[in-house]
């Protein structure tokens, strides 16, 4: 599937948010700081999912 310049920007931008949130997880594992990150980066992805989706929706280069 061919994708355009801003459907790239879209997915690195939330891939670098789950990567930081994954990284402090497992930086402070057992805290309760840890468990909040990991449950961000779960709704991290599934809105980098819904934002993907709509993008390619909408966009007459990736749709």
């Amino acid at each position: 599937m061919k994708t355009c310049h801003q459907f790239a920007s879209l997915r690195h931008e939330y891939e670098r948010e789950i990567g930081y949130l994954h990284a402090h997880s497992e930086l402070h594992a057992g805290s309760p700081a840890a468990k909040s990150s990991a449950t961000q980066a779960k709704s991290t992805k599934a809105r980098m999912a819904r934002a993907l989706s709509g993008h390619v929706g909408r966009c007459p280069e990736c749709g």
